[in-house]
């Protein structure tokens, strides 16, 4: 049974969400404070989260933050707010979707599904070499979701993982933005679609350029898309 966090100070909406994921049999740890909700990562196994951005103690990109500081498992960010640029944010700090309130309950679950999903098949079967990506100081592990550049292991989201894994199975060969969003977001491009894009590369470049002090492993090619070099 997958285990769900949920972290919202409007207890309505906690309640409608944990609702929902119990339906589908999902286990629920609903918490209303981010200082709850951060104890209660330290000490469960989480398989994905659902933040509130605005919380009453601490907001929802810190505890988003302190995550990634230790764990992979998908986070999906609700917010009241339409600003762009909390979008931006969430993304930029690691979150993997993006739901703006009031919002569909089925639609939530459906995400949630979707998202672990995509998390879990990185972390089922055993090592195929199909399935490992090794050159250039890099390497990559489908199924442990293992990531190791230069030494130095990197925690990378799902879907930073999966651009990474684009770029690296292509190498030499330039991916426009509108290719990796569909084959890794498995949605229809539209023209935000490339700020999307621009955020999870612009994160990757900043983790890879960890080890090295560059962040040239992932190269721009201005108007077409990005490449990795052979």
């Amino acid at each position: 049974m997958n285990h769900i966090l949920v972290v919202d100070d409007e207890k309505e909406i906690a309640d409608v969400v944990e609702l929902y994921l119990k339906n589908d049999q999902y286990e629920v740890l609903k918490f209303y404070t981010g200082e709850e909700a951060l104890a209660c990562i330290e000490s469960t196994k989480i398989d994905l989260a659902l933040l509130d951005v605005m919380l009453p103690d601490i907001d929802g990109f810190t505890i988003l933050k302190k995550i990634r500081e230790k764990y992979t498992f998908p986070v999906i960010m609700l917010t009241a707010k339409t600003e762009y640029m909390d979008k931006i944010t969430g993304l930029t700090l690691g979150a993997d979707d993006y739901i703006a309130k009031p919002f569909n309950p089925l639609e939530m679950v459906a995400r949630v599904k979707a998202q672990l999903r995509r998390y879990t098949k990185y972390n089922e079967g055993t090592r195929a070499e199909s399935n490992v990506i090794d050159f250039a100081g890099l390497f990559l592990d489908r199924n442990s979701h293992e990531c190791i550049y230069n030494e130095k292991t990197l925690t990378l989201t799902p879907i930073e993982f999966d651009i990474l894994w684009l770029l690296c199975e292509n190498r030499g060969k330039v991916i426009s933005s509108e290719e990796l969003f569909e084959n890794v977001w498995h949605e229809k491009y539209y023209k935000n679609s490339n700020n999307t894009v621009m955020v999870h590369i612009r994160h990757l470049r900043e983790k890879m350029s960890g080890p090295t002090g560059k962040s040239d492993f992932i190269k721009t090619v201005w108007g077409v898309g990005y490449k990795v070099e052979e």
